[in-house]
């Protein structure tokens, strides 16, 4: 029998869950850590750990379930480095689509998944399936070329 946690307040006044595997990797514990791309008081964005590169999160602080819960900033900037990272994709790796999606089927904290479909990727292949042939490399030094693409989405134009 687990007990759920309730909820805590960080040091930012964000809404935190013990319990929760994205909050614990905001903390930087737990099998979902990634290499950082960028984080302020309203979202945190990593790559995925391992596979193709060109799989990010986008991710609220906030330990919040869904769409509908996130507030006027955390939808703008969300917005923001969406567009960005898929441009950044895009630039860096010249893939033929970027998809962005947010099913909170698994975890109950919202988190959009950024991820490329890369140039070869055979036409059956299933769109929210990572291809095994696509390009892979430093996932550290790609999210340090990502960053350059996101810095400054906390802060008006």
């Amino acid at each position: 029998m687990s007990i759920e946690q309730p909820p805590s307040t960080t040091a930012t006044g964000a809404i935190s869950n013990p319990a929760c595997p994205i909050c614990q990797k905001h903390r930087g514990d737990g099998p979902l850590v990634g290499p950082v791309i960028h984080s302020d008081t309203l979202i945190e964005v990593t790559h995925r750990a391992d596979g193709p590169l060109g799989y990010v999160f986008i991710e609220t602080k906030r330990h919040v379930a869904s769409l509908g819960q996130l507030t006027e900033d955390e939808a703008r900037v969300i917005g923001q480095a969406r567009t960005r990272l898929a441009r950044g994709l895009r630039t860096e790796l010249g893939v033929e689509h970027v998809h962005a999606l947010v099913a909170g089927l698994g975890i109950s904290h919202f988190h959009e998944h950024l991820f490329a479909r890369h140039v070869g990727t055979p036409q059956d292949h299933p769109w929210w399936q990572q291809w095994d042939g696509g390009v892979r490399g430093d996932v550290a030094d790609f999210a340090a070329r990502l960053r350059t693409y996101v810095d400054g989405v906390d802060r008006p134009e």
